[in-house]
């Protein structure tokens, strides 16, 4: 076992010092003797009714859905060693089970089962007990147990507790107490902490969740810290390793904002982790420790309209529109989602087309495009405009999960097929996307040694889980994506060119956003998601000129992260004015030789040219500087002409980033940027 790690955990839920153990047994033995119980009491077997057994389960469905997978990895870690391990809910009522035959059967005499009450009030001092009424984790071994009966157990015990820092649950290993050891309790504690990491994960979709740790390598394990605020910054929840970071109760924590925590505006934090590929960043908490945090941005999509689909059963009609033409609300549509997303430009619109003719022809579909045009949207609408709407859509990013991980996301495993699996194995996703859709985003990325068990699924559609010795028969759609060249990979041998002609049945590019002609339309779809209730945000006309003159290199999802931090800035009449725009992109619209100069606020705009000017040299640039932007802009076309205008290869052979280059495109020969 990791002694770090489990130090770090011991410290995340305020571990009392060993020396405490004696004073806690003590109290709660004082405690038993108050409630009436006799140590010579005898195991109360009658237990709840099943319906009320089916009640608790219910009740406690949220934390059993989180804690059962645990459960199963902790009891392969104790697997014949006389134990047992069991979930309760906070009342102290067993509500799981899972342990070796011959355990189970002496905690049955001892009534140790589903069903059964083992708070202190019912059975004195015991772990699970003690633990939920101290709200700490707890060793209680042989004879502390106050009921002579029980002697015979040793108990580690940990509370559980929700995203909202009330206990849930408990989670306890019971043995023999012939078979103590001592490190128990701290695999009792990791498990613990991991099922409310996993409902922390599951309670907040759509807050933003910063991991963080003074140290980089403990991000993305358990005992990395997790909060959660609005898009606003507000506040939410935070996990017990954030708030030991933090130095602050969950309670104190609900006064403050991401601002006042970690010293950045929140919108700050979504300029940073704009990318989806953004690495670890440090940041400076209010206390003064610098952290490393990683966040996912993940919006619901470039515009949050509901997707409705003629197959959905009352589906909702798509919303009103949010622009000022008129407030009568449309009748209800019956509009596929392919419908919604097309917005008027030519090129989407013969894109959409095509996919209309292919829908349930069981013809493979692959997308085209740069990082940020929607492929993930594309695929979805595809999806809810098939006769399989009903069924699972599952999407597999194949850039983002490691090479050592993908053949078992996708395939799935038998128990025992490798160092960790879980007990009974997992389902792969193709497995998972049976009936319905399988995406393969950044298909590009797919390992080679994978590439042909992928293309031996696709032609027998039959699957083989890693360490079975039988194959599970599957029935999928299939929708792959990439911005990368296949070719270009397929004659470096970096892909398998008969999987790539079995991909490709249909292959559609999406348009940049840049190349499309319904920007106006776009861009009221983003605001309509970001309005909430009936407010909606406009934008002044400055803006919108600015942001059509932009070239956005980030497509869809680059606009959506703008105009969402802006949206958060606004003022009471809820339009976005030039200072509500992050300063990193004024920054670059500022920057010299650009094409499009920006407008500034009233005080600075004598300063400035108009939009679609460029900036007229200082009286300190004179003629050098017209030359130095000559030689520049020599070297970036001929750059170009080299790597066959691919702007990343020309970029990185300058050493510039790709921006540099899009910055300069009207001064470069047309032909050279298409």
């Amino acid at each position: 076992m990791d002694t770090t790690l489990v130090r770090q955990t011991n410290m995340a839920v305020h571990i009392s010092p060993e020396h405490d153990a004696a004073a806690l047994i003590d109290q709660a033995h004082q405690r038993s003797k108050s409630f009436g119980i006799s140590t010579d009491d005898q195991p109360d077997h009658s237990s709840l009714a099943i319906g009320q057994l089916k009640d608790a389960l219910e009740e406690n469905r949220f934390l059993f859905q989180h804690a059962v997978p645990v459960m199963e990895t902790l009891y392969g870690q104790i697997a014949n060693t006389h134990s047992m391990v069991l979930l309760t809910s906070a009342q102290g009522t067993v509500l799981h089970s899972m342990g070796d035959n011959d355990f189970l059967e002496k905690a049955d005499r001892v009534a140790l089962v589903p069903g059964m009450d083992w708070s202190e009030q019912a059975k004195g001092t015991n772990a699970v007990g003690t633990a939920l009424t101290t709200q700490q984790p707890v060793t209680v071994h042989g004879n502390q147990h106050y009921m002579n009966v029980n002697h015979a157990l040793t108990c580690s015990c940990a509370p559980i507790l929700d995203p909202y820092g009330q206990i849930v649950g408990a989670l306890d290993v019971s043995g023999d107490h012939r078979s103590y050891h001592q490190h128990t309790l701290a695999l009792v504690r990791m498990s613990a902490q991991m099922i409310e990491n996993h409902m922390f994960a599951g309670s907040f979709p759509k807050a933003v969740r910063v991991h963080f740790h003074s140290r980089p390598e403990f991000l993305g394990t358990l005992v990395e810290g997790i909060a959660a605020f609005t898009a606003e910054g507000r506040f939410v929840s935070a996990n017990r390793s954030a708030q030991f970071q933090l130095g602050m109760s969950f309670g104190a924590l609900q006064a403050h904002t991401f601002p006042s925590l970690f010293n950045l505006p929140i919108s700050a934090l979504f300029e940073l982790f704009a990318s989806p590929n953004a690495t670890p960043r440090q940041l400076c908490l209010h206390n003064g420790v610098t952290v490393w945090c990683r966040t996912e941005i993940k919006p619901a999509g470039p515009w949050a309209a509901p997707i409705v689909s003629p197959l959905a059963e009352g589906g909702a009609p798509p919303p009103r529109s949010s622009s000022n033409s008129g407030n009568a609300p449309r009748k209800p549509q019956q509009l596929s989602s392919l419908e919604y997303l097309d917005t008027g430009d030519a090129q989407l619109s013969g894109v959409i087309t095509k996919l209309r003719k292919v829908v349930d022809r069981d013809i493979p579909v692959m997308i085209l495009g740069e990082t940020g045009t929607g492929k993930d949207l594309l695929a979805q609408a595809i999806h809810h405009d098939s006769a399989r709407a009903r069924q699972p859509f599952v999407a597999v990013n194949c850039a983002s999960i490691p090479d050592t991980l993908i053949e078992a996301e996708l395939f799935g495993y038998e128990e025992g097929a490798f160092t960790g699996a879980r007990k009974k194995g997992a389902p792969g996703k193709i497995q998972q996307a049976h009936g319905g859709t399988l995406f393969l985003d950044e298909i590009g990325d797919m390992p080679k040694h994978l590439q042909a068990r992928l293309l031996r699924v696709l032609q027998e559609r039959k699957v083989s889980p890693l360490g079975a010795g039988k194959e599970v028969e599957v029935d999928v759609t299939l929708i792959s994506a990439t911005h990368k060249n296949l070719k270009e990979l397929i004659a470096r041998g970096d892909f398998r060119e008969d999987l790539y002609y079995r991909l490709n049945g249909l292959v559609v590019r999406l348009p940049a956003l840049r190349e499309r002609s319904d920007f106006d339309a776009v861009v009221q779809k983003v605001l309509h998601s970001l309005c909430e209730s009936c407010t909606r945000i406009t934008l002044a006309p400055q803006v919108l000129e600015l942001l059509r003159a932009y070239h956005w290199p980030g497509n869809v999802r680059q606009l959506h992260n703008l105009l969402r931090t802006a949206s958060v800035m606004v003022d009471d009449d809820c339009t976005i004015r030039l200072e509500h725009l992050p300063d990193d992109f004024l920054d670059e619209l500022r920057a010299p030789m650009r094409p499009v100069a920006i407008p500034l606020p009233a005080a600075e705009a004598p300063l400035m040219p108009s939009v679609g000017a460029p900036p007229p040299p200082t009286a300190d640039e004179g003629e050098d500087s017209q030359s130095l932007q000559d030689v520049t802009i020599n070297a970036m076309a001929q750059m170009l002409r080299l790597h066959k205008g691919n702007v990343s290869a020309a970029a990185k052979a300058l050493g510039v980033s790709r921006n540099t280059i899009y910055r300069k495109k009207n001064l470069l020969p047309p032909d050279l940027l298409d």
